[in-house]
């Protein structure tokens, strides 16, 4: 995969310093890879076969940690680009142009919801299938796996949580080139399952704090990026 942007190293992990959404969008639109979404706990608790993953593919910041960490290394003008918008602005830049968008990932009745709520809202979007992310077998993950590299999408969104989003891509990818991307519980954000905060949390760069409020028990996912925020300071990384 053709590599124009240098990437910068924290922890072991490269991360991609892009300063907006259309650079992003700029350098897949020609090429082929799978998007991976970094944070702080992610670089924080980076292992040999995490840092594999990233590394092999794209990875761009996902949180605020991540981008502290590369303006800590000199880019000051990276910027957050959240995952759960982040798919939504490769389908508005891309579906009418005929691109076509493969979907995996949350309970059925998420995953049937995503696909009526994208098909109201970019009319005439080309998803040439679907499917849930409760994949039980190596049969039915073959059977994925053989569909995708028949119908040839031009995107491939999975929403299965890491690492195993990742390592499925990886295996995607090796039978069908195209842009994938990771979202985690982005399907249960975009259809109202789940909140996410305000406008004025994320745009200040406090949505942790948000769903610290909302959810008191992710304090200890939290101490997490006060730690690495403590180890940025003190230049660990």
């Amino acid at each position: 995969m053709e590599n124009n942007i240098a990437s910068v190293t924290v922890n072991g992990v490269n991360i991609h310093p892009f300063h907006s959404f259309e650079e992003l969008l700029g350098y897949v639109s020609g090429k082929k890879g799978i998007l991976v979404a970094i944070n702080a706990e992610k670089i924080l608790h980076a292992t040999e076969q995490t840092r594999g993953i990233i590394n092999r593919n794209i990875g761009y910041c996902d949180g605020i940690g991540a981008v502290m960490a590369l303006k800590k290394h000199g880019y000051k003008d990276a910027v957050k680009i959240p995952g759960c918008e982040l798919w939504l602005k490769i389908i508005a830049s891309t579906y009418r142009d005929g691109k076509s968008f493969y979907l995996v990932g949350s309970k059925q009745e998420v995953i049937e919801a995503t696909v009526a709520k994208l098909k109201e809202d970019f009319p005439g979007i080309n998803i040439v299938n679907y499917r849930n992310g409760y994949i039980k077998t190596d049969e039915e993950k073959f059977q994925l796996i053989d569909d995708i590299e028949e119908k040839k999408p031009d995107v491939v969104f999975v929403a299965m949580g890491s690492p195993k989003q990742e390592l499925l891509m990886e295996e995607m990818f090796q039978k069908h080139r195209a842009i994938y991307q990771g979202l985690g519980g982005s399907f249960d954000v975009y259809t109202g399952r789940v909140e996410r905060a305000p406008k004025w949390w994320v745009d200040h760069n406090l949505e942790f704090a948000y769903r610290l409020i909302k959810q008191p028990s992710r304090i200890k996912r939290q101490i997490h990026l006060l730690r690495f925020l403590v180890l940025l300071y003190l230049g660990k990384f």
